[in-house]
Order: C-alpha cells, then sequence, then structure tokens
C-alpha cells in the first residue's frame, strides 16, 4: 500500500495511553482536514430522564462545518457547543441539595450518513461551566429565556458545554448529513463555599422528544473525478465512520502549557524532514517531560504451579505507574507505540504481598507454604503498540517483569519444615504477561482502564532451601519447570488505573479488582 508521507504526517497525534488518553494537550489541528466555512446549527427539543421523572429540555447544537468536501476528505468539526436548557422543574433536585451552582460534562452521538449508509459517532468530553442556579422563588411564572450572558435562563439554566470531537471523512460522493441522537449529562452541583453536594454528581440521559429528523448540517461530497452524485449506487466500505476522539479536553496539573504547541513544531519539522528522506516512515518520539506523568492500582490473580496440580492466589498487588516514559507516535504507519514503567509495593518493599498456597505434592502429600514474588532489578516494562488507522483502536499490551520467589513457613502433611530465612529461586525469573483490547468502544485489556493480563513463565531451580539438610532438590523437584519450558500459568486481573492528573476521577483512590480464574 503507498502512503502519502506528507498527508500522514499532518495527522494529529494521538496521546493514548494503553487506550485511555490521560494525558491532557489541546487537539492538534490536521492540516488534512477540510477549511470550515459555515456555521451550522440546529435546535432540538429533549426528555431528560431526573429520578423525580421527564423533563423537557431545548438542545442548540453549533458547529462550523465545510458546506462541501471531497470524498475521503477529513472533516473537523470547530467550535463545537452544545446548550442545554433546564427548566426550573429539572433544578429541584440540587436546590434541595442546598446546590447554589451547576456544572456538567456532556457527551451527545450523532449520526453521519450518507446514501443508505451511517455510522454513530459520540462526541465525548465536552465540558459546560458552572453556572448559578436561581434562587428561590427567582423566575417563576417566567418563560425560560435564551440565558446568553450568564447561562441562566428565567427560572432555569443554560450549560453551554463546549470541546473537541472526531473527525469524520465520508467515503462516496452525496449528500451527507450529521444528524444529533441521544444526549448524556454528567450534571455536578457545588453548594456557596464551592464544596460538592452529597451526592455530588448525578448522571442524566436524554433522547429527542420526537422523531422529527433535525440535521446540523448538509454536506456535499465531492467525486475527486466529478461533481458530486445524489445518491450513489456503490458506495464505498467505511463511509461515515467516525475517527476516534483524541481527548480529553481538561489540562493536566503540571503538563507544559505549550505541549501541543511544541508537538505541533516537531510534526512540522519531520514533515519537512521526508523531502530528503525514506516516506515509508516518520515516527515522531515526543519528550517524556511533556507528556510524562504518575498513577496507581491494584491487580489480584492466580498462578498456576503445573507440578504441583494447584494455584497460588496473587495479590491484590500495589502497583506504582509511571505513563508514557517513551512515546513514539508514526503517523505513515498509523501506530502508537508507549513505554511505562511498573513497581510492585507492599509495606516499603518492592514485592507482592506474601501468599499461602496448599499443594499435593508428587500427587498425594499435601504441602502449605507461604511464597512472596520480589521484584528485582529494573522496574517492570509496560509496552502498548495501538492501530490507529482503525475505528476500534486496537491495541496490544506486553508487561515484562524481572521477579524472585521465596518460600516460608513450610508444612508437609502438617508437620513444620524448617527450609531457613533464605529458600528462593536460584536466579531471578522473567515474568511475561499480554492483554489485547481495543479503545472505541472500551474492549479487553487497556492499560488505563485494566482487564485481564495472561502469560507464561519459567520457575528456574531452588536454592538456600534448609537448615542442616540440603532441600533444594526438594523444592525444585516440585516447583521448577521442566527444563526451559515456561508451563506455569499466571492470570492477573488489574483494575482501572488512578492517575495523578485527575486525583478526583472515578477511579481514585485505586481499587481492588476481583481476580478472575
Amino acid at each position: 500500500m503507498t502512503v502519502d508521507a506528507r498527508a500522514a504526517a499532518r495527522r494529529p497525534l494521538h496521546l493514548a495511553v494503553g487506550g485511555a488518553l490521560v494525558v491532557a494537550t489541546a487537539l492538534i489541528p490536521s492540516a488534512e482536514s477540510v477549511a470550515a466555512d459555515q456555521t451550522s446549527e440546529v435546535t432540538i427539543p429533549y426528555t431528560c430522564q431526573f429520578p423525580s421523572g421527564a423533563e423537557k429540555a431545548d438542545v442548540t447544537i453549533k458547529a462550523v462545518l465545510p458546506v462541501s468536501a471531497g470524498a475521503g476528505e477529513v472533516i473537523r468539526p470547530a467550535d463545537v457547543s452544545v446548550e442545554v436548557g433546564l427548566e426550573r422543574s429539572a433544578l429541584v433536585r440540587f436546590t434541595a441539595l442546598e446546590a447554589t451552582t451547576l456544572s456538567a460534562v456532556a457527551e451527545l452521538t450523532v449520526r453521519n450518513s450518507v446514501g443508505e449508509h451511517a455510522a454513530d459517532a459520540s462526541w465525548q468530553q465536552l465540558e459546560a461551566p458552572a453556572v448559578d442556579l436561581p434562587a428561590e422563588g427567582e423566575g417563576e411564572g417566567e418563560e425560560q429565556g435564551d440565558g446568553e450572558g450568564d447561562g441562566q435562563g428565567a427560572g432555569g439554566v443554560v450549560l453551554t458545554a463546549t470541546g473537541d470531537v472526531p473527525t469524520v471523512a465520508f467515503g462516496s460522493p452525496g449528500r451527507a448529513t450529521i444528524t444529533p441522537a441521544g444526549l448524556g449529562l454528567t450534571l455536578a452541583s457545588f453548594t456557596q463555599d464551592g464544596t460538592p453536594t452529597s451526592p455530588p454528581e448525578l448522571a442524566v440521559t436524554c433522547e429527542p422528544a420526537d422523531d422529527e429528523e433535525r440535521p446540523l448540517a448538509r454536506i456535499t461530497v465531492r467525486d475527486s473525478t466529478g461533481p458530486a452524485a445524489p445518491s450513489p449506487s456503490d458506495p464505498a466500505p467505511g463511509e461515515g465512520a467516525s475517527e476516534p476522539p483524541a481527548k480529553p479536553a481538561r489540562p493536566a496539573p503540571g503538563l507544559d502549557p505549550d505541549a501541543h504547541r511544541k508537538i505541533d513544531d516537531l510534526t512540522e519539522a519531520r514533515l519537512e524532514a521526508l523531502d530528503d528522506e525514506d516516506p515509508g516512515s516518520c515516527p515522531i518520539e515526543i519528550p517524556p517531560e511533556w507528556v510524562m506523568t504518575t498513577a496507581e492500582t491494584y491487580a489480584a490473580g492466580y498462578a498456576n504451579a503445573v507440578k504441583l496440580d494447584g494455584a497460588a492466589a496473587l495479590g491484590p498487588a500495589f502497583m506504582k505507574v509511571v505513563l508514557n516514559k517513551r512515546y513514539i507516535n508514526d503517523s505513515c504507519a498509523s501506530t502508537v507505540d508507549v513505554t511505562s514503567e511498573v513497581e510492585f509495593e507492599y509495606q516499603g518493599k518492592r514485592q507482592l504481598p506474601p501468599t499461602k498456597a496448599t499443594f499435593l505434592s508428587y500427587g498425594f502429600m499435601p504441602t502449605t507454604a507461604t511464597m512472596v514474588l520480589e521484584q528485582v532489578g529494573p522496574p517492570a516494562v509496560v509496552q502498548t503498540h495501538t492501530v490507529t488507522n482503525t475505528p476500534t483502536y486496537p491495541e496490544e499490551s506486553t508487561v515484562t517483569a524481572q521477579l524472585s520467589m521465596r518460600l516460608y513457613d513450610v508444612k508437609v502433611n502438617g508437620v513444620p519444615l524448617d527450609v531457613g530465612p533464605d529458600c528462593r529461586t536460584e536466579r531471578p525469573f522473567e515474568q511475561v504477561l499480554k492483554g489485547y483490547g481495543q479503545s472505541y468502544p472500551p474492549a479487553g485489556y487497556l492499560v488505563a482502564y485494566g482487564g485481564n493480563l495472561t502469560g507464561y513463565a519459567h520457575i528456574p531451580p531452588f536454592k538456600g532451601c534448609g537448615v542442616g539438610e540440603d532441600l533444594d532438590p526438594l523444592f525444585t523437584s516440585a516447583i521448577s519447570s521442566v527444563g526451559k519450558k515456561a508451563d506455569n500459568y499466571t492470570k492477573m486481573t488489574q483494575a482501572p488505573l488512578c492517575v495523578a492528573t485527575n486525583p478526583e476521577g472515578p477511579d481514585c483512590p485505586p481499587k481492588v479488582p476481583k481476580p478472575e480464574r
């Protein structure tokens, strides 16, 4: 496949980390996006489901969009806003909590269609700043105004959510439409002194109040060889499919405020260099000080000791994560490769919590032991490879850790066996776990969202076991892998990351996952 390197290098950099976009920068405008030349606007009546019942809401959606575009050309909606007018009756819940201000995060579903083909896109993380709630008795009996200027209509409020949204490209000529559909709101309320109410948030779903189709915009999609056809008979596959959004819009504390400009400069410099270089690849390595951040999480699971015909529980292991130690975006190859690091920690030590396991040694003798997996050498490495030229953003994550296994408090058939203080594998072993997932919609394993990781490990022979007698052969024959075969299966379940840049997020403090066998 031939790649237009100059065009590909202008694609926006997707600052993803294992599928979750946890490092916030402004979206970088794509040079291949079509120049917008009209402001589109539509007002749609919605019905929103509040705990007290259905409430009406007038929603006005605005965006700057082109009148026409070529088939396959990337369209980036600009200056997007979603104005949600809530009537006074919808605010009773918040005033009962003694709230004085209300903010929101909106997620709007839009349907991109051309001819008989359509695909839904999600305009997420549109944020509406806090507006004042009307005082008791204020504006009662009046019609709701447009809320212009102060975000408040008579007796109600108007929340105006803005942010960056995904691009769209229509694959075939014809008349394309972008039509708003379902709307989700996360409403956050605050008291007079700025503290969140209890509960602090309310999730509300809204749907258009009737079946009338009200497109936000109609765009003429031109054939590259001639004028647009009103109804193409052989549409190309994938038309109307949206590129997933590179978000979030909320800036991360500590992130260089000029990071997006610097990244844009790097992109342009690489673009110029392509004139004299092989255009087959155009990787850009982002300086870690622009995007690196920290996170915490837990993981728990089971490790099978094949020769013992049993499994030992692992964790919950507390993990300290450094995200984006290395970040390489290759626009021409449509890939992103991210390297992060993990340190295990238990009571100030680099290890997983001790775990007690019971096995049947040699198939008949019950043996119990306390096992500790200690982290040795450098931090564990997390490598994530993401493919960005498909709507789902599939990715593979590989976690590689150097561990040592130590045994103590051993009992055979209920009788203590003194193995000494340093009964362990004679050398560290490598534990490799892999996870597979996709970003849109989130599924499978993603570094930021968590999920299941699986893999095998080769357990080396033991040394230092026994007091007064050499028990190394006993544990080597009972536990260690045969030859160099990695036959000990491990399955770990990781919880979502609690990211330092979002300490008030739903995954903070970090949660302990339920392990899966």
